[in-house]
């Protein structure tokens, strides 16, 4: 069963008269549709039919378009609308989609791999390693001539195998729906357009991203890029607001506090750092001997191991003969330092403990580490190394 596309002759239609053919559970099929089912890229139509919601369209195999409603529709004559402003979107970014591919290709040599048009932005995938802000910049500007010239934007049939001057072959057989905009592009397409590129609004390019060996370009156009540009113009304001700075000033004021922040960052793990070491020292000759003279320490901490806890054990062996024992809880890990004195080799001794008790890790003679699965084989671990050292 074969549904009829009324959206290929004529985009701008709203309403419709169809008949309701066959409806298994909620998926409602018509003799002919002015939805446009999720194909090429593009996202499906929403609207009603007989006043009950469609959420959904999908494409079957034989050509059959289902519609997937909110709730069940009897066979039989049915009165039908497109939710419109959705509808509009999407013909805006497809035939946005068009005049950036056309530019992209035809002024900067970068061909488009694949589309996808979503429902906050969409993409185009370009078959380039890197694309600079530069480039980026220039392809807008293109585009956004190009629109502005209000070109018609056209649709022809054609069989598959004629000389159609395509931007990009087309491997369907049979007859071609080809989508021309004056004097820029010709593109097979079954989407839904715009009459002319005037109607595309504004092109707004946004981000790139590396994918797959190829560049990611997100844009939006139209009502979505006037919504993203007021969005962004808000963000941008009340960061101005928060500097008390005008609009023109607030990204060297930003790069400036990133720098003053990286610095003083810096500068606080320096001191974090100094201060490790010098607990480490002070710890050491406060520390308990066991009966072979060593310093031991055996700690717990309710928190996860860091750069400032190795540190404080480097410390602490530093000082002369010891042994430091950590245990960290969240999550469950252990740390172990030596010094040469002792004749201890912390990597040795841990790593079978943590073996044991269903923990993974090791080190050096000097210090080891590692992290295990439970509190009850920290505890178990701890038993062992106490009688180690103690």
């Amino acid at each position: 069963m074969y549904t009829r596309r009324l959206y290929y002759g004529d985009s701008y239609m709203r309403e419709f008269s169809a008949r309701v053919l066959a409806e298994q559970g909620r998926r409602v099929y018509l003799d002919e549709t002015a939805f446009y089912p999720a194909s090429g890229g593009q996202p499906f139509d929403t609207g009603t039919i007989n006043g009950a919601r469609v959420l959904a369209v999908e494409e079957e195999d034989g050509g059959r378009i289902a519609h997937l409603m909110e709730t069940a529709v009897a066979e039989g004559p049915a009165e039908c609308a497109i939710d419109w402003e959705r509808r509009f979107d999407h013909m805006q970014q497809h035939t946005g989609q068009h005049v950036l591919s056309a530019v992209l290709a035809e002024r900067l040599g970068l061909a488009t791999v694949s589309v996808h048009l979503g429902s906050e932005a969409s993409t185009i995938d370009l078959a380039a390693a890197s694309l600079d802000a530069a480039r980026v910049l220039q392809a807008e500007r293109f585009a956004n001539e190009a629109a502005s010239e209000a070109r018609p934007v056209t649709v022809s049939y054609h069989e598959a195998g004629e000389e159609l001057g395509l931007r990009k072959a087309s491997e369907r057989s049979g007859t071609l729906r080809v989508v021309s905009i004056d004097g820029l592009d010709r593109s097979a397409c079954g989407g839904t357009h715009v009459r002319n590129t005037a109607e595309v609004g504004a092109i707004l390019l946004r981000k790139l991203d590396k994918v797959r060996g190829n560049v990611r370009l997100e844009f939006v156009c139209g009502r979505r890029a006037a919504v993203r540009a007021r969005a962004d113009y808000d963000t941008l304001a009340r960061t101005a607001r928060l500097f008390s700075a005008p609009l023109e000033g607030v990204d060297e004021l930003v790069a400036a506090q990133v720098r003053r922040l990286a610095a003083a960052e810096k500068e606080l793990r320096r001191l974090a750092g100094e201060n490790a070491r010098r607990e480490g020292l002070e710890r050491f000759d406060r520390a308990a001997r066991n009966g072979r003279g060593w310093g031991v320490e055996i700690r717990r901490t309710a928190g996860m191991m860091d750069d400032d806890a190795r540190v404080r054990a480097a410390s602490f062996v530093s000082r002369g003969p010891g042994v430091w024992v950590e245990l960290f809880t969240q999550p469950a890990a252990v740390l172990v330092a030596a010094s040469s004195g002792t004749g201890l080799d912390a990597g040795a001794v841990l790593k079978p403990l943590l073996a044991a008790a269903g923990g993974r890790g090791g080190g050096s003679a000097a210090m080891a580490q590692g992290s295990l699965p439970d509190a009850a084989a920290l505890e178990a671990v701890e038993v062992e190394l106490r009688k180690l050292v103690e």
